[in-house]
């Protein structure tokens, strides 16, 4: 008797394709994408100097003073960690590349190499210890933090005899080190920063990095599970050194911006600014729980951020109400960005 084969009624939806929309949908993005058109629709109405062509320079400055150290505090949080030293940092670097200039009277581009140093080192040593230790990355960069904040402070009272670096904007190599990262040029009404186009390049080469090669799957296996990526073959110790010494290094870009754009930079700088670089990434669609995020989003989110701060000035708000819209726009980005992440793993 012979038998009758039927096809399967459902297809496999490991190899199904997907609508445009779902992929979309799925984005981490999405959610701060919308959010940044609510607000700048909301500033757009209630606060007139915000319309004006000229201001978009300052707007754009304004996040991408954010955006910059949002960049690889993303991609640290899509591999599963934090880095609470990150505000300080970027203070140490600029100070390392000052004082260090100043005290010893050399170009200032020798100043700028030690900074790269220090910074880098401080990157590597905070890795290094999370992955010798197995302490939690919100313990070590803590500790780090304290550190930097002491030394920050001490060393340059000792040196300077005040609280902040000494100038050094009559210095050898002063002109040619602002051109490269405190300079400015017009485009048309905009005033453009340097700062804005280094910010846009940093996030392009990192989507690329995360999205397209070999280390951005790694950092996201490792952000995912940890375990279960060191079963697979994944270098965990090294993706996890390697972002911690990302941050160095955009903390030393930061820091070469801070110091010549002003020629002094104040020990005291750089506080709380790693809750504002954390709270830019996570308002951009990464998790807290790590694996999942998106750098793109980390430019949205601080982009929101430097919407709202101008745009509460513009609008003749008393700017004490920024931090409660603040805490409120963290809270709803990260319910948005769980719903966002449970349906796209239902799809």
């Amino acid at each position: 008797m012979a038998s009758t084969l039927t096809a399967p009624s459902t297809v496999d939806d490991r190899v199904s394709s997907r609508s445009l929309g779902a992929r979309l949908l799925s984005r981490p993005e999405v959610g701060s994408l919308v959010g940044a058109v609510v607000v700048l629709v909301f500033f757009l109405i209630t606060a007139p100097p915000f319309r004006d062509l000229a201001t978009t320079g300052t707007i754009l400055y304004q996040a991408a003073l954010i955006g910059m150290m949002a960049v690889p505090v993303a991609l640290l949080m899509v591999g599963g960690e934090f880095d609470l030293s990150a505000g300080v940092a970027v203070t140490t670097a600029g100070l390392t590349g000052g004082l260090f200039s100043y005290q010893f009277s050399t170009n200032v581009w020798v100043g700028v190499l030690v900074a790269l140093v220090v910074a880098v080192a401080v990157g590597a040593f905070n890795g290094w210890l999370l992955m010798r230790t197995g302490l939690p990355s919100f313990l070590v960069t803590l500790g780090t933090f304290f550190i930097l904040q002491g030394l920050n402070l001490g060393v340059t009272r000792v040196l300077s005899g005040t609280v902040s670096s000494n100038s050094i904007s009559d210095m050898d190599g002063f002109e040619s080190a602002k051109a490269v990262f405190a300079s400015e040029f017009k485009l048309g009404p905009i005033n453009v920063k340097i700062l804005i186009v280094w910010w846009i390049v940093f996030v392009a080469i990192a989507t690329w990095v995360l999205l397209k090669t070999k280390v951005g799957n790694w950092v996201f296996a490792v952000g995912g599970d940890a375990a279960a990526a060191r079963a697979v073959g994944v270098p965990v110790k090294r993706v996890k050194i390697g972002l911690f010494v990302t941050v160095g290094f955009f903390a030393w870009f930061s820091g070469m911006h801070l110091l010549f754009n002003q020629a002094v930079v104040q020990s005291g700088e750089g506080v709380g600014k790693e809750f504002i670089y954390i709270i830019a990434a996570v308002v951009g669609g990464c998790l807290l729980t790590g694996g999942y995020g998106s750098v793109v989003g980390s430019a949205i989110g601080a982009l929101i951020f430097g919407m709202t701060q101008l745009g509460v000035v513009y609008a003749g708000w008393n700017a004490d109400w920024f931090k409660a819209f603040l805490g409120v726009m963290l809270l709803l980005a990260t319910i948005v960005n769980l719903v966002v992440k449970k349906r796209a793993d239902l799809r």
